[in-house]
Parts: structure tokens; C-alpha cells; sequence
């Protein structure tokens, strides 16, 4: 029996990766859904190619465009919020891979069906851990983690219980300015701060890395996906990015998740879970690479990764201010407006500025979303004057 999947973001990074491994495995799964932002073109073509049910395009004004490339194929064509909340109906699994806040609603209806949801959004647990794994809990929902620390920490916690666990450890590559000094940093370019020396990724994910901001997130995700507190939840700067990441167990045990830097291995987990598929990802050389070195995290350099660190443990409605804070920043820094420091300094100005009540449903987190977006451009606004 093949397993019906919904991809919602197949277009992106995750999304292709998920297409190069059920097109690889045709006799397992189904393709019952595919959604995308706004490329219609790449959006048909992929609905054609695996022969999916239904195509939806956020984007509604390229509706017209998606239902002309689409005539014949029998696969029906929507638009817009309602048909993106409603595309994974059909499905057994859904890969939620749509990017930031966007992806926040379907996520949660996915989650509110009881679906199994393979979680490729960072902002749904960032900014709704606690709304997103109460619902979870109510509707029998499985949560399985795609982020590869996170999915490297599930893979280790395989027939154990949380219980038995003393904390969890996540790896970070350190990005490209790991060993630079503090002048270097302070007069890093966008196009020094997107080169990442392990993973091929987008800009922003890329600047994320680059000011520890990711793995600032990745700790506030953990804390949700594993249920355990700040204080169990440490990070370890790894250049190689062979482990993955690691749990230590009462016991002082310690066992740790290896693999190349290929994002199609944690995807095959959370596609087969609780099977293994094969991948064609390059197997490990452990001779060749000879060595693996870890490092603490430097605050004082880094200190995107205290912030973050401290709206996890401030709880309430702090982690989506650091998430809108975060995104306009970087967008900031991207387009030649702000300094790389100043990402993290507007981050902690709009932490000590905000102090919303914390969000009853996916409505007020996006309205907290909005209104942090909007004052921290204010702010962008008098820093670059």
C-alpha cells in the first residue's frame, strides 16, 4: 500500500529533495497534494510529474496561468489560503515545508486532522510551540522532526523514553565566520556572511548561520519537539557537520547521529518512519575525514544565540518577536541597510521593547508577527539615520 503525501512548499530546497526521493521510490508513495508560493510554472511541473491530485499556488492571481498549464492532466488546480490550509486533507503525510510565517496555518490544520507532519518550517514550533504540540496532543497528531539536529536527536532517541534522557546536545557548524575576530565580524558583507562553508542553502538561513540566530531557533524548536526545558538543551560548535547532533542519557551514555551534509537523509527518515529507505547520499569516510572537532559557542562574538536563549526561557509571545525581529533584520542586512551587528542589536531592542501577552491561536501569533515586523522597521529606520 503506497503512503499519500502532501508537499506544501515543493518548490523549495526541502520540497525538491522530497520529489528526488519519492520519484526514486515510486512504489511507496503517492503524491496527493503539491502547493507552492507563487511559481505556477515549476509548480505544474511537478504536479504532471508525479501525477498529483491537486496543485495549489498561493499566489491567487496565478491561478489562471496554473489551470492553463495544467488543462489534460486531471489534476485540479486552487488558489490562495483556504485551498493551502486544505491540501493535505488527503493525506497520510504531509512534508511541511512552506517558509516563515506562511506556513503557519496549514501546518496547524495539518496537525488539528491528526496528520503524521514531517516539519521542515522552523516558525511553526519558533513561534507556536505551545499552541502546535497542545493540538498535537488532542488530535493524536505525529510531529516528526526534518531539521537534520533535530532529526539526528529523534533518530537517537529511538525506543527510549525522554525520561531517561539528562539533556540533548545540538551541533553547529559555526558558520563562516567561526574563527573571525570581532572586527572582522563587525564588517562582514552579505556576500561573506551567505558563504557557508559546509551546507548549499538560501541567503537567509544562510545569514541565520552566520549569527548563530539558526541554531538560537533550533534550540527554541528543540525545547518543543522534546518537550524539555532550556537547561537540558545545550549547543556545540562542530566545523565538520558530521554529527548531527547528540543525547546524553542518565546513565552518562552518550550516542550521536553521523551522515554527510545531505538533507535527503533526514527527509528519508520522516518519509519512511518508522522505516529506512535508501538514499543516494555520499556514505561517511570517518578515515578520510580523520578528524572531528567541537568547540563552546561564543557569546560575546555570537550573541544572537544568548537571545534566542533568553526569549525561550521568557516564554509567552518572546520567540515571535525574535523570529519577526530576526527576519526584517536580516532582510536589513541583505539589502545593504544595516551593519552585520546590527542584526542581533535590533533583535535585542525589539526583546526589550515588546511585551505581548502570550498568543491564544495561529490569529494572534500572527498579529504579534505583524505588529513586531512593523515597529522593528521603525527602528531599522532610525539605526540607519
Amino acid at each position: 500500500m503506497r503512503r499519500k503525501i502532501a508537499i506544501l512548499g515543493a518548490t523549495g530546497s526541502i520540497g525538491k529533495s522530497t520529489l528526488d526521493l519519492v520519484e526514486r521510490n515510486p512504489d511507496r508513495f503517492e503524491v496527493a497534494a503539491v502547493t507552492a508560493a507563487t511559481n505556477a510554472e515549476a509548480l505544474a511541473a511537478i504536479a504532471r510529474r508525479t501525477r498529483a491530485t491537486l496543485a495549489v499556488i498561493a499566489d491567487e492571481s496565478r491561478l489562471g496561468q496554473l489551470k492553463e498549464l495544467l488543462a489534460g492532466s486531471g489534476c485540479r488546480a486552487e488558489a490562495g489560503d483556504a485551498a493551502l490550509i486544505a491540501a493535505s486533507a488527503e493525506a497520510e503525510l504531509v512534508i511541511a515545508a512552506i517558509v516563515g510565517c506562511a506556513g503557519l496555518r496549514p501546518v496547524m490544520a495539518a496537525v488539528d486532522a491528526g496528520k503524521t507532519v514531517a516539519l521542515a518550517n522552523k516558525e511553526a514550533l519558533v513561534t507556536a510551540g505551545e499552541l502546535m504540540t497542545r493540538a498535537a496532543d488532542a488530535s493524536g497528531a505525529t510531529i516528526l522532526p526534518v531539521d537534520s539536529e533535530h532529526n539526528a536527536i529523534f533518530q537517537c532517541l529511538a525506543g527510549a523514553r525522554i525520561e531517561q534522557v539528562s539533556r540533548i546536545i545540538l551541533t553547529a557548524s559555526g558558520g563562516p565566520f567561526r574563527t573571525a575576530a570581532a572586527e572582522t565580524i563587525a564588517a562582514a558583507t552579505p556576500a561573506q556572511a551567505v558563504a557557508h562553508p559546509n551546507w548549499s542553502m538560501g541567503a537567509k538561513i544562510s545569514v541565520d548561520s552566520a549569527t548563530l540566530m539558526n541554531k538560537g531557533l533550533e534550540l527554541i524548536e528543540a525545547r518543543y519537539l522534546f518537550r524539555l526545558p532550556s537547561q537540558r538543551i545545550d549547543v556545540l560548535i562542530h566545523p565538520q557537520s558530521v554529527v548531527h547532533s547528540l543525547v546524553e542519557f542518565v546513565d552518562g551514555s552518550v550516542l550521536a547521529q553521523l551522515g554527510a551534509a545531505d538533507m535527503r537523509i533526514p527527509i528519508a527518515f520522516a518519509l519512511a518512519w518508522p522505516d529506512r529507505i535508501e538514499t543516494p547520499a555520499q556514505r561517511l569516510d570517518l578515515a578520510a575525514i580523520a578528524r572531528l572537532d567541537f568547540e563552546q559557542p561564543d557569546l560575546g562574538r555570537f550573541p544572537a544565540l544568548r537571545l534566542a536563549r533568553e526569549a525561550l526561557e521568557a516564554g509567552g509571545a518572546a520567540p515571535i518577536v525574535l523570529n519577526a525581529a530576526n527576519e526584517v533584520a536580516v532582510a536589513g542586512f541583505l539589502a545593504g541597510r544595516l551593519a552585520f551587528p546590527d542584526i542581533a542589536g535590533l533583535v535585542g531592542d525589539a526583546l526589550e521593547q515588546a511585551d505581548p501577552p502570550a498568543p491564544h491561536s495561529i490569529e494572534e501569533v500572527l498579529e504579534i508577527d505583524r505588529a513586531t515586523r512593523s515597529r522593528v522597521e521603525a527602528l531599522m529606520k532610525e539605526t540607519c539615520h
